[in-house]
């Protein structure tokens, strides 16, 4: 390394010092009379900050909760369960998203619209400083999202653990429950059935009795999410339904049960649908009726298969509404199997068909199939739409006298919804003495999706409820296990709370007081050490 040259060699370092530089001492009298900047500091945000609780010291329990749901009748179960939970130990369930402290957002992976919209509720959720927890299949198929990082995630199969979570959210951790349920190491079907709820529709209970699929479908990403098939126990299913049927809002011999999902045990499924208190109605989905493209899906039959079903049905329980799924541009998908779709639409005229436009679902094989062109799949969309709507499902039905049950309000608020026995829709006069209530009326016009009723006046009205029925987020299913399991917390919250509303405590208070307790035990074990330190230095020198 070559070394630097001088032209004149210095003896001490103080050499470099001229006599016009200032000396020590000129320095130090200098800096007597510098006079201090004060430092201005914005005083109400230093004041917010002190007196804001750190995150460990926030009370839970007593927060705002937004809970969306996208997806299936599964996903919205598992929804009502959360909130069921949430609300017994004290939390407060909104339907006001900019008010809550916390959104809970109960996503569906079956689509990608689906997911975009979810997506964006958590990129809005951030944007407002919400805690955020997210549910639901997208998170259990795929948690390693970038958008996740940060966020707390509770799996399908631990909904009966979201407390936790939210309480561990609200104190700013990042949690995530992803495991699955097993007994003996047999996969259970998920969390217990016999969990509070609150139902979004009070009048209706979900229940699930299994979950997983037996299949492996080519474009499905739920089974991801949801894996192989697992059922609940028979008791805990029988014991769900005994529970929500001697729910006050309801006596026996007036509810309707609906079935939904795959088909395979026809004779007896068709006893059950001839049942007079269930819906003779049944959603088998086929997504197409083009062998070649099942094979390709990996569906495990073929349409003479479904046909051979739903022909049997039609013929054992007269009237049954058949309900299904068809799926459009499924890559492979030629002008020759679509037209095989076409012709199976037009042969049955099912009366509810629900058309999707296939999706590539990441990490699906379907994805990496050869894909139909975007706007060839958006035009058998249209064509098969166009095929559906130029059909009347209801119009001989006109002048029909039929006994429907009453459950909800139209999305336009301008009737109110009843079902019938085929489980077809019926628009009947909004009249608030009708909700929850088996009514006759004499159908008199017919659209598309539903049929209008109007009430026969001298007809008796069955009244399925010997009391008032449960408000509209109200929590149903709360067992005395339950009750006895969140006593003790809920006990703590009632006495906070009371002491917050009598203002002996203020909500900053609290995390106060914490951190004065904090403070003095730090100063009494520093002190402390410093005694043993002291006496240990004492010893040594006297001895």
């Amino acid at each position: 390394m070559p070394s630097a040259s001088c032209d004149t060699v210095l003896e001490d370092i103080e050499d470099i010092v001229t006599q016009d530089d200032s000396k020590p001492q000129d320095r130090l009298f200098a800096r007597k009379h510098v006079v201090p900047k004060v430092r201005n500091r914005n005083t109400q945000k230093y004041l917010q900050e002190e007196n804001s609780p750190p995150s460990d010291s926030t009370i839970p329990g007593i927060q705002k909760i937004w809970i969306r749901t996208w997806g299936c009748s599964h996903n919205n179960s598992d929804g009502e369960y959360m909130a069921g939970q949430l609300a017994a130990y004290g939390y407060k369930i909104t339907e006001n998203a900019s008010d809550a402290d916390l959104w809970l957002l109960n996503s569906c992976t079956v689509k990608n619209p689906a997911e975009d919209h979810f997506r964006n509720s958590i990129k809005k959720a951030q944007e407002e400083n919400k805690k955020v927890v997210l549910a639901g299949c997208v998170p259990q198929a795929q948690p390693r999202q970038d958008y996740f990082k940060g966020l707390s995630i509770i799996g399908v199969q631990q909904i009966d653990r979201v407390v936790e979570v939210v309480e561990e959210t609200i104190k700013g951790h990042s949690v995530r429950l992803l495991g699955q349920k097993k007994d003996n190491g047999k996969r259970l079907g998920g969390a217990r059935l016999d969990l509070p709820k609150i139902r979004k529709n009070p009048l209706i209970e979900i229940i699930s009795i299994n979950t997983g699929c037996l299949n492996a479908c080519t474009y499905c990403k739920t089974k991801h999410a949801r894996g192989n098939l697992a059922s609940y126990p028979t008791d805990e299913l029988v014991d769900r339904a005994k529970q929500s049927f001697q729910d006050p809002r309801k006596t026996d011999g007036i509810e309707k049960l609906r079935f939904g999902g795959k088909l395979e045990h026809q004779k007896e499924m068709a006893k059950i649908l001839n049942h007079p208190r269930v819906y003779a109605f049944l959603h088998i989905p086929v997504q197409s009726a083009s062998d070649t493209i099942l094979m390709e899906m990996k569906r495990e039959y073929c349409v003479a298969d479904f046909k051979r079903v739903v022909d049997f049905l039609k013929e054992k329980v007269p009237g049954i509404t058949i309900a299904t799924d068809i799926i459009c541009g499924f890559p492979g998908e030629t002008d020759q199997d679509f037209q095989e779709t076409v012709k199976l639409v037009e042969e049955y005229k099912f009366p509810s068909l629900f058309i999707n436009q296939f999706y590539p679902r990441p990490g699906t094989p379907a994805a990496k199939m050869e894909q139909v062109p975007a706007q060839v799949k958006k035009q058998r969309t249209k064509d098969l739409s166009r095929v559906f709507h130029s059909y009347n499902p209801y119009d001989h039905k006109i002048g029909e006298r039929q006994q429907v049950l009453v459950t909800e309000e139209s999305f336009d608020s301008k009737f109110y919804v009843a079902h019938n026995r085929f489980y077809e829709q019926v628009l009947v006069p909004k009249n608030p003495s009708l909700m929850g209530k088996m009514v006759k009326v004499d159908i008199y016009e017919s659209g598309k999706h539903f049929m209008k009723g109007q009430p026969v006046s001298d007809a008796k009205v069955y009244v399925p409820s010997i009391s008032k029925p449960l408000a509209k987020g109200e929590v149903s299913g709360l067992t005395e296990e339950f009750r006895n399991r969140c006593g003790n917390h809920l006990s703590s919250l009632s006495h906070t709370s009371a002491a917050i509303e009598r203002g002996s405590v203020s909500s900053r208070t609290v995390p106060q007081m914490q951190r004065l307790q904090e403070d003095c035990a730090l100063k009494i074990s520093v002190g402390l050490a410093l005694l043993a330190l002291l006496f240990a230095f004492f010893v040594k020198v006297f001895n």
